[in-house]
């Protein structure tokens, strides 16, 4: 997942890329609203999130915002102020911005709007994965592999999306904790574990590949080596 922070700090830039980073994202930091406006959009499907500030350099956030949106660029738009007046936050998410996250900020809870957002828009774009010869359908949570139906509880077919959206990457504990559970929950808990086994169980069939494997000290990766460049849809 590719996040564009377009923030004129230096430090609050800094702070968002190495907590975003830290959590599996990759970060493009622009500082200038004129560059924004011009490089985002060239970006292409490479752009999965933008964090925007609205007191920028050259052209603020919202006249940023206008333009994309005009543009028809649909890509989720959170944006980080200090403006903190219900005009202002009105006139933001009128400008098509997707979230409005106040200035100072909990980390913890941005990351849960980003991943809120984030769902929205996987949501309205997709209705299937496909990752080999598993299926899910994410408008009704049931998977298909081989013919055969496999029922998913809420909390596994979350964690089934996660790892179909994400082929070939090992995502840590933490990671999945973050994305699947809430940000406050137990990260001491061993329910990523306890889940990953409910899967395992529900989508490894006899005599067909083992879609999930343990990296020892490192989490869990989908699909095996030799199915590392497999294409997925």
């Amino acid at each position: 997942m590719n996040i564009v922070i377009v923030e004129d700090d230096e430090k609050i830039a800094s702070f968002l890329s190495k907590g975003l980073k830290a959590e599996g994202y990759a970060t493009v930091i622009i500082s200038d609203g004129d560059d924004a406006l011009v490089t985002v959009p060239a970006m292409g499907s490479d752009v999965d999130l933008v964090l925007l500030d609205l007191s920028l350099p050259g052209k603020d956030g919202k006249a940023v915002l206008t333009s994309w949106r005009a543009k028809k660029l649909t890509w989720p738009v959170i944006i980080l102020t200090a403006r903190d007046d219900t005009s202002d936050k009105i006139e933001g998410l009128d400008a098509g911005a997707n979230d409005y996250v106040t200035k100072p900020f909990s980390f913890s809870e941005l990351l849960a709007r980003i991943r809120a957002a984030l769902r929205a828009s996987d949501q309205s774009s997709a209705k299937l994965l496909q990752v080999l010869d598993l299926n899910l359908d994410l408008m009704t949570k049931v998977a298909w592999r081989d013919g055969m139906r496999i029922d998913l509880a809420p909390k596994e077919w979350a964690l089934l999306e996660l790892f179909m959206r994400n082929p070939n990457q090992i995502l840590s504990r933490m990671q999945i904790l973050n994305h699947v559970w809430d940000y406050s929950f137990d990260p001491g808990s061993n329910i990523v574990d306890v889940y990953v086994g409910y899967l395992r169980k529900k989508i490894n069939f006899p005599g067909k590949t083992e879609l999930l494997q343990t990296i020892r000290g490192a989490g869990y990766r989908f699909l095996p080596p030799q199915y590392q460049s497999a294409p997925t849809t």
